[in-house]
């Protein structure tokens, strides 16, 4: 999502690593589990390639934060098959090239990767993974990361979440056929994902699409209002980040665009809500997404926000904590049942996840099913809105749903 440049010397030496962190034969332990790299008598290794200083920082923070919590409870109730997990982290600020290089780092001790910020860092280490068969969890939604056994995209992607999203302006904010409706999106693979459901959503509905394309390295969508208003939209769909989201409804508000937002789920931050704009999000911006709210009553969200404020105390309570906890799930959930195989290798921990056809740790919404790698593992959205006086800065405005133009929708060709 931004040009990236590396010292000659450092490239060719992360490409060197390229072929040393291959899939390694399993071994077998004492206790006669088969095992392989990132395995030991006492420990199991994993590791996070995460952004802490880059411009998806705060989303970082938050999951990372969130794995250690759950890896330290499931150490404390005695680890997995009489194993400490570890969990090694490394920052690469959203640089390709420094994520390149901590994988060759970290991947051949690993056994699985919970986390990895960006769709095009999952893209450049994807034909790495799959030789290597790391289970792999990218904090990314773009759908052409679907089609690997060895990634598990999670919940929904962006193109399901703008159908949904559009969907529900349809039904609940007026918007008939032949209207006009705004996408802001940034360019790259987030952006042309949730492009894709916008255009297949306004092309079932009968309404137009006005697109705005934005890049990373852009502040001011002064522009892209204008654009909104002149072209008469009655919304506005929006995939960006959350400080240029911020932008948008403020520039809107002061010009008079008063329309409904829908955003996609990267496109809003609690933080937001204590800035200028912050009133104008709590007017009529909706946020799709697969977290519930940490102000919703469900026991086991209540549950789990109790304890990262006890962990974390003074920590966003955001849904980057329910993201980073739930993934660190997945792969924790996958090395229990590969335990109870008795197979610890690379292999046996990717078959016991992709035996999973209902995954659900109690937090609401719809199972995920992992068994099938080349569609959504969810196609149900939530539907929240920015609120500064709720838990975690968001209240449920309607629980999570697949829309019937979502039934109908295949993602295009990933490849």
């Amino acid at each position: 999502m931004r040009t990236l440049t590396v010292a000659a010397t450092t490239l060719a030496l992360a490409l060197a690593a390229a072929g040393c962190s291959g899939k390694a034969t399993g071994g077998s332990s004492s206790d006669g589990v088969k095992t392989g790299p990132g395995v030991t008598d006492d420990k199991i290794t994993v590791a996070a390639l995460t952004d802490l200083t880059g411009p998806y920082a705060a989303l970082g923070k938050g999951v990372t934060q969130a794995q250690k919590l759950y890896f330290d409870q499931l150490n404390a109730a005695g680890g997995v098959c009489g194993r400490k997990i570890e969990l090694v982290v490394r920052d690469h600020g959203y640089d390709v090239q420094k994520a390149v290089a901590a994988y060759s780092e970290v991947a051949p001790r690993s056994v699985a990767l919970p986390q990895v910020i960006g769709s095009p860092i999952t893209n450049a280490l994807r034909a790495r993974v799959e030789s290597d068969h790391l289970l792999t969890i990218p904090q990314a939604w773009a759908h052409d990361l679907l089609g690997s056994r060895y990634i598990q995209v999670t919940s929904t992607t962006y193109d399901i979440d703008m159908i949904n999203g559009l969907a529900y302006l349809a039904q609940e904010k007026g918007l008939k056929r032949g209207d006009k409706v705004g996408h802001i999106y940034l360019e790259g693979d987030y952006g042309q994902s949730a492009l894709a459901g916008s255009k297949y959503a306004a092309g079932k509905l009968g309404m137009t699409l006005v697109e705005q394309q934005v890049k990373a390295t852009d502040a001011d969508m002064t522009a892209q209002v204008g654009a909104f208003r002149k072209a008469g939209v009655k919304a506005v769909l929006v995939s960006v980040s959350p400080k240029q989201a911020a932008s948008l409804v403020g520039v809107a508000a002061a010009s008079g665009l008063d329309v409904p937002f829908a955003a996609s789920n990267s496109a809003f931050a609690q933080q937001l809500l204590a800035t200028p704009v912050g009133a104008a999000l709590q007017k009529d911006y909706y946020v799709m997404t697969a977290a519930p709210p940490f102000s919703t009553d469900i026991a086991a969200v209540r549950k789990l926000a109790g304890e990262y404020q006890a962990a974390y105390k003074g920590q966003p309570l955001d849904s980057s904590v329910y993201s980073g906890y739930t993934t660190a799930g997945i792969v924790g959930e996958a090395l229990k049942k590969a335990c109870a195989s008795k197979d610890l290798t690379r292999d046996g921990i990717v078959n016991a996840h992709r035996s999973n056809a209902r995954f659900d740790l109690g937090f609401g919404g719809a199972p995920q099913d992992f068994s099938k790698w080349d569609r959504p593992a969810s196609r149900a959205s939530y539907v929240v809105k920015p609120d500064a006086k709720a838990a975690g800065g968001t209240r449920m405005v309607r629980d999570a749903t697949e829309s019937d133009l979502a039934k109908g929708y295949a993602a295009p060709s990933h490849g």
